[in-house]
C-alpha cells in the first residue's frame, strides 16, 4: 500500500510544475498574437545614421542639405522600426540641383520596404532617391510632394500612401501572424471588435490546464484503486 501512495504524492507534486507550463504556452501564443501596423515612417539622417522622426511630414522643416527618409513597413512601435535601407548622400544625391536664392535642397530616400510587409495582392517598387527643390520656409511633405506624387492622406492628414503605393488602406492594424486585421478603408474587421483575437489565447489556457488536472486525478484514482485492490 505504501508504494501506491508515494505513487500518489509524487504526482501531486508535479502538479505545479504542469499548470506552470501551461500558463507559459499561453503566455507565448499571446505574444506572438501581438499586434503591429503598417505605415510609412519617417527618418532624418545625422551623422550618417537614422534617427526616427518625432514629428509629422507637414511640421518637420528640414534646412538645406539635409537628408529625409521614409520607410514603409510593417512596424510594432519606433523602437522596432525598420530603417530605409541604402546609404544615401546629400552630394550624391542633389549633384545636378544648383542652389537656388529662397529655395533650399532636399534629398529623399524612399523605400517601399520588402514583399512581406507590402498589403496583400501588391508588389512594392524598387527605393530610389531624388533631389527636391522648394521654398525655404517648406516641410518634409512639400519636399516628397515635389519628386513622389501621387501621395495620400487621410482625414487625419497621416501619411497613407507615396507614390500611389499602397493602393488602399493607412496604417492598417496587423496581427500577430502578419494578416490585416482592417479592410481597405481602414475600419476593424467585425471579429476583431467582438474579440475573437483574444479568446484563442484563454482557450489554449484552460485546455492546458484541465489537461494537466485531469491526467493528474486519473492517476491518482489508479493509485487508490491499487491500493485498495491489495487489501482484499
Amino acid at each position: 500500500m505504501r508504494r501506491p501512495l508515494l505513487l500518489l504524492v509524487a504526482l501531486l507534486s508535479a502538479l505545479p510544475l504542469a499548470l506552470a507550463a501551461a500558463g507559459t504556452g499561453a503566455g507565448t501564443a499571446q505574444a506572438a498574437d501581438k499586434a503591429s501596423y503598417r505605415y510609412w515612417s519617417l527618418w532624418e539622417r545625422n551623422d550618417g545614421a537614422w534617427t526616427y522622426g518625432d514629428k509629422g511630414p507637414s511640421v518637420l522643416r528640414p534646412g538645406d542639405g539635409d537628408v529625409v527618409g521614409f520607410r514603409f513597413a510593417v512596424t510594432e512601435d519606433s523602437g522596432d522600426a525598420a530603417q530605409p535601407r541604402g546609404k544615401p548622400g546629400f552630394e550624391a544625391a542633389c549633384a545636378g540641383t544648383e542652389p537656388k536664392s529662397g529655395s533650399k535642397r532636399i534629398a529623399l530616400r524612399i523605400d517601399f520596404g520588402t514583399g512581406r510587409d507590402a498589403p496583400q495582392g501588391e508588389t512594392p517598387p524598387e527605393p530610389r532617391t531624388a533631389c527636391a527643390r522648394i521654398d525655404a520656409k517648406g516641410s518634409a511633405a512639400d519636399a516628397l510632394a515635389a519628386v513622389a506624387k501621387p501621395l495620400r492622406y487621410n482625414s487625419d492628414a497621416l501619411l497613407c500612401a507615396i507614390d500611389g503605393y499602397p493602393a488602399k488602406g493607412c496604417a492598417e492594424q496587423v496581427s500577430g501572424n502578419g494578416e490585416s486585421s482592417r479592410d481597405g478603408s481602414g475600419n476593424q474587421d467585425r471579429d476583431q471588435d467582438d474579440g475573437a483575437g483574444d479568446g484563442d489565447g484563454g482557450m489554449s489556457s484552460g485546455i492546458g490546464v484541465a489537461a494537466g488536472l485531469a491526467a493528474v486525478a486519473v492517476l491518482g484514482v489508479a493509485a487508490l484503486w491499487q491500493a485498495r485492490r491489495r487489501r482484499q
